[in-house]
């Protein structure tokens, strides 16, 4: 007899146990506010987080790391503030984009936006100018605490390694295999994308990854 194949919400939950029983958890994402994490999260696209903290901290010492400071704000100052972020005209246009949507829609509160069902919400923050789907998920899961699981190159990376999902399968292909195999949990989600974040940079390299050592090896 061959192999019997374990379902596939099996793998995923033995990959977090191994995952968190190796490095423990992680306290992400940082952020004092909703709104602060919102920002972070589209200034994180296409860089590290090392550089998004300055960034950030730049704009706190100019006491722009507000909604309302953020709208009146000149997009060439704010390109200034944000320069460590990387691509700092392209995401100060970004940044503009998404102040407008908070403040057209929610009159600029991260609260007001949290009243809004996940699913039309998400739609809203997808048609915003430079939001995609990693960075819709991460502002729902992180800033307003919605069990939405956040797909990064990371855990497709790692999955795809691991025979878990095809590389080739869509964001949404891949959500739906979390969504479908672990129970709707803000905390767990939290967690366990944080543990593939820090998988994929300390072991699951896109050049030259350490399989020995890794924790999924036995996988």
């Amino acid at each position: 007899m061959g192999k019997k194949l374990r379902p596939p919400g099996d793998i995923i939950y033995s990959i977090y146990r191994k995952l968190y029983s190796a490095f423990g958890p992680q306290n992400w994402w940082p952020g004092d506010t909703p709104f602060e994490i919102a920002v972070g999260a589209i200034l994180t696209q296409n860089t590290n987080w090392t550089n998004v903290e300055k960034a950030i901290e730049n704009l706190k010492r100019n006491n722009s790391l507000s909604a309302r400071a953020l709208h009146h704000i000149p997009r060439g100052e704010l390109a200034d503030l944000i320069r460590p972020a990387g691509y700092y005209n392209i995401k100060a246009g970004r940044l503009k984009s998404f102040i407008e949507f908070l403040t057209n829609n929610y009159k600029g509160s991260m609260e007001n936006m949290g009243r809004e069902d996940t699913g039309s919400l998400r739609e809203k923050l997808l048609s915003v100018h430079g939001v995609g789907r990693e960075t819709a998920d991460s502002i729902l899961l992180y800033a307003l605490g919605r069990p939405v699981f956040v797909i990064d190159a990371y855990t497709m990376r790692i999955l795809s390694r691991h025979g878990v999902i095809d590389h080739r399968e869509s964001y949404d292909e891949c959500q739906k295999l979390f969504h479908d195999s672990l129970k709707r949990d803000v905390p767990l989600f939290n967690e366990y994308h944080a543990l593939f974040v820090r998988a994929g940079k300390t072991f699951c390299k896109r050049q030259n990854p350490a399989c020995e050592k890794c924790p999924l090896n036995q996988l």
